[in-house]
């Protein structure tokens, strides 16, 4: 077996750091078990493919074409939504200039007319999601503006800054079938220093990833 492109990364604090918004059981359980089978199945999907190219056997591409952009999705979205949590005592609120997220409380102004705004558009984007899904913030670099988006369907080159876990594996334990009342939770462990880490390094690269004529 060929060594794993995808490792599981490790969690920035234990298991209880976010408790009581998100207990130390779903931490555990969404981390270890959900996590890992997002990057477990990139890394089968990778072999399968490569054995599908050594044996020029297509009749399975599209499934595992499909199956291989699910878990990678996945494991680069959890892995951003780990980072951009931290604990009740240090995180929430709205971002600010005097905390230093100046520019990215600026930009969400900017491209939502207020926080308020900004907040109630992500939060009815991640609870109204069809089944499960995701709640993202993303810098879309062609018009240099945020945007929300939602079911995980971000846009060609578009950076996801703030991911929202809308799966029922992230609130069901705690919240039963009260997803909004786990989004509105939500907001009281976000981490902006690292959201405004992510949208000056998104913004850096501007739109480095598109042709230019």
């Amino acid at each position: 077996m060929a060594a794993a492109v995808y490792t599981l990364p490790e969690l920035p604090y234990d298991y209880s750091a976010l408790a009581p918004v998100i207990s130390p059981e779903i931490i555990e359980l969404h981390h270890d078990k959900h996590h890992a089978a997002y990057v477990k199945g990139a890394n089968d999907t990778l072999e399968q493919l490569a054995e599908a190219r050594d044996k020029e056997t297509w009749g399975s591409i599209n499934g595992l074409e499909k199956g291989l952009a699910f878990h990678l999705s996945g494991h680069i979205l959890h892995s951003i939504y780990w980072q951009n949590m931290t604990g009740p005592k240090d995180g929430g609120g709205e971002p600010l200039a005097v905390d230093g997220v100046g520019d990215l409380a600026d930009a969400i102004t900017e491209s939502f007319g207020s926080f308020s705004g900004f907040k109630a558009q992500l939060t009815k984007a991640a609870a109204t999601t069809q089944g499960s899904g995701w709640g993202v913030l993303a810098y879309e670099p062609l018009s240099g503006r945020l945007v929300v988006d939602h079911q995980g369907n971000v846009g060609q080159g578009s950076a996801p800054l703030l991911v929202f876990d809308a799966w029922e594996h992230a609130f069901y334990l705690q919240y039963k079938n009260q997803k909004v009342d786990f989004i509105d939770a939500m907001w009281a462990v976000v981490n902006w220093q690292d959201v405004a880490q992510r949208y000056a390094s998104a913004k850096e690269r501007g739109d480095s990833l598109l042709l230019r004529p």
